[in-house]
């Protein structure tokens, strides 16, 4: 992880594929609702199960 410090973090998620193939237009739409935030880290995270596949974008940033 960076060392800048962070004041929050934002976690997108799903588990169903039409939500998979539109997470990274949520996490730019809510990005783009909040301009005086920085991103200082990201994570992105898999996983699955004999069933499911969910994929997990975590932001962390520092502002408003």
């Amino acid at each position: 992880m960076a060392t800048d410090q962070f004041t929050g973090v934002q976690v997108f998620t799903s588990t169903k594929r039409e939500e998979r193939d539109k997470l990274g237009d949520k996490v730019t739409d809510w990005l783009r609702s909040r301009p005086g935030i920085t991103i200082v880290d990201k994570i992105v995270t898999q996983s699955s199960d004999s069933e499911f596949h969910c994929l997990s974008i975590t932001l962390f940033y520092r502002g408003a």
